[in-house]
């Protein structure tokens, strides 16, 4: 991917705010979705948006779906989802967004919520789809969503294949300690750590009215930053011991060499959420792993043209490699 930001858009923190409030999301008529709800097996729910405009149709056709896994606190309406439903849509793909638990507008029944290293939840879906696709299935992950999907693979293997011809990650922090020390300090901590803990305490509250004891309530105010939330709420509720075990444990970065299927890892260089110094270079990963990174993008920003810009260059470029890897493309056949 040879992104160049345009002039008009200077520096990762820019490039990573303006694509996400400003730029246009698609370049078609906005994407409808028709909702699935499925029950998992403790008992719970998620909630799986699908694109009904495209082309393709449903579950269950022998075209390409593409699955997109949200960031933290994303969606099926995020920016990035919206761009890709778009691409799907343009190229006659199924396209859906299945939501993290707690992240489609309803709070999840269950304590656990989720987090960046989640592979039982991206199997599970994956499975599922599996099942109900006769057709290829490609999978992108976005943020968390992207190192969430890089570690499923690491945990299959070759038995990925199985399930899905390609995977894609953009702007995900696969070092998550790199990550999460970045994202609390100086500018992002007054920007982006507010701005997702002002979605995640409430949530966690209302979980916390759900589960009465499971957390505790004061020590949840008073965290200032991620690696304090994750201490009082997302590792004790997953099965880590606290921030520094999950952030060691879920991060995709030392276990690329173990994944067996196309992978593309996408992340900007200037991305303000992931450091340079701590992405890998290409003689750290295994030959199935593809990296790009472009010197600008921000973080899932990667917005292109003239104002206000939009931000279909991201979606194009990693939508076009992971249909190069999906065996009905012509690419394949002919490749």
């Amino acid at each position: 991917m040879n992104y160049v930001a345009p002039r008009w858009l200077p520096g990762g923190n820019l490039q990573t705010i303006w694509p996400a409030l400003y730029a246009r999301k698609v370049l078609g008529a906005p994407p409808q979705y028709r909702r699935e709800r499925w029950n998992t097996p403790d008992a719970d729910f998620i909630d799986v948006d699908w694109l009904v405009d495209s082309c393709s149709g449903q579950s269950g056709d022998d075209g390409v779906l593409l699955v997109l896994f949200h960031g933290l606190e994303g969606s099926s309406t995020s920016h990035y989802a919206l761009a890709f439903a778009d691409f799907a849509r343009e190229h006659g793909m199924a396209y859906a967004v299945p939501h993290f638990r707690g992240c489609s507008g309803e709070l999840n029944r269950a304590p656990r919520a989720y987090h960046s290293g989640d592979f039982e939840e991206i199997g599970w879906v994956l499975q599922r789809f599996r099942q109900h696709h006769r057709g290829p299935i490609v999978a992108v992950g976005v943020s968390l969503g992207g190192n969430a999907l890089l570690r499923w693979a690491q945990e299959m293997g070759a038995s990925a294949a199985q399930v899905v011809s390609a995977v894609a990650a953009v702007s995900s922090p696969i070092d998550l300690a790199a990550g999460g020390h970045a994202i609390g300090r100086g500018f992002n901590r007054l920007v982006y750590t507010r701005m997702f803990l002002n979605t995640m305490k409430p949530k966690a509250l209302r979980k916390l009215a759900q589960h009465p004891g499971l957390f505790d309530r004061d020590a949840l105010l008073q965290a200032r930053d991620l690696y304090a939330f994750d201490n009082i709420f997302t590792a004790p509720l997953h099965g880590f011991r606290n921030t520094d075990d999950y952030w060691q444990r879920a991060s995709a970065k030392p276990h690329l060499r173990q994944i067996r299927i196309p992978a593309l890892v996408v992340n900007a260089r200037n991305d303000p959420f992931v450091p340079a110094w701590c992405l890998p270079s290409q003689t750290e990963v295994g030959r199935h792993v593809t990296l790009w990174q472009p010197r600008h993008g921000g973080h899932v920003g990667f917005a292109q043209g003239r104002l206000p810009g939009h931000v279909r260059s991201m979606p194009d470029a990693v939508g076009a490699w992971l249909l190069q890897h999906s065996p009905t493309s012509p690419e394949t056949r002919h490749g």
